[in-house]
């Protein structure tokens, strides 16, 4: 009798293991060293992303910007979208779930250095999420993990 109850409590383990839906990502993620926050959203049937939240959303150096002044997009290879400010800015787009906790076929922009990526996603669990950015294919490329 308990191994059959042992057998049941496995089985049931076993089924129940972790597997994502397309919602399971959207909310808000908190960005490697916590300098800022995601909040992945719907946009139509794809997922997307904006910065939520910085750290340090005014410059604070003179030699990054004017001290005190709102941090703004100054990187971007557009001049006319040099102005708007970082928060509040999408910088994921056109993602789609392939399944197995997993999105491809997005982009992904880096304020930072102006560069533009494609991107693909793994869910790992509920509070991991892998974010792959790279030129060209995945080999080339560099991973960021997003928490909760």
């Amino acid at each position: 009798m308990k191994i059959l109850i042992v057998a049941t409590i496995v089985l049931l383990m076993a089924t129940t293991t972790f597997s994502a839906g397309p919602g399971d990502i959207l909310g808000s993620w908190k960005t490697d060293g916590g300098d800022s926050w995601l909040a992945l959203f719907e946009c139509g049937d794809k997922i997307c992303a904006t910065i939520v939240w910085l750290k340090e959303p005014n410059y604070i150096s003179s030699k990054d910007g004017p001290v005190g002044e709102t941090k703004v997009d100054r990187e971007n290879p557009d001049p006319a979208l040099r102005n708007r400010p970082i928060l509040g800015l999408q910088v994921m787009n056109g993602f789609t779930a392939k399944g197995n906790n997993q999105w491809e076929n997005g982009t992904c922009y880096n304020p930072e250095s102006g560069k533009r990526y494609r991107c693909k996603m793994h869910l790992v669990s509920p509070h991991r999420l892998e974010l792959r950015g790279y030129v060209g294919i995945s080999l080339f490329g560099r991973t960021t993990v997003l928490t909760r």
